[in-house]
């Protein structure tokens, strides 16, 4: 199963203006530490800005977290980035005279529909503060 990056960009993007909160968030700056060319960040910049999750009201300061990191959980950045709310989307045009093709939503419906709501809740349950905390450990240790 392979899933688009735009959300660990983001995360990355969140912990990046939040550890150098002192300094300016550029999508240029901040693209650095991601490894990525600056329009992706600035599209997911964009994104966050929308979501209500940064703001960047002065190009003097660069982009900063529009509310405190501990209520930001992650499933907040991941509606922010993806398009899609759910993790599956079922094909189209299952054939109704086939027996498995008629009866294939009453079979698979409710398992999708658990995963979903499953991803949902355990992204809800990590906070961004939480990670910071982890990266701030990571980074200690390091040294």
């Amino acid at each position: 199963m392979h899933f688009s990056t735009r959300f660990t960009v983001a995360v990355h993007t969140l912990l990046c203006i939040e550890y150098f909160k002192d300094e300016k968030n550029t999508s240029e700056f901040i693209a650095s530490s991601v490894g990525v060319n600056p329009v992706v960040v600035r599209r997911v910049l964009g994104q966050l800005k929308k979501a209500g999750l940064i703001s960047n009201d002065s190009p003097k300061s660069g982009a900063r977290l529009a509310k405190d990191i501990s209520s930001i959980n992650l499933y907040d950045v991941f509606c922010a980035v993806e398009d899609e709310r759910n993790l599956f989307s079922f094909h189209e045009n299952p054939e109704p005279k086939c027996p498995v093709g008629a009866h294939i939503h009453d079979a698979l419906d409710l398992v999708l529909f658990d995963l979903d709501e499953t991803l949902r809740m355990r992204l809800s349950s990590h906070k961004l503060s939480d990670l910071m905390t982890s990266l701030r450990f990571a980074i200690e240790k390091g040294k």
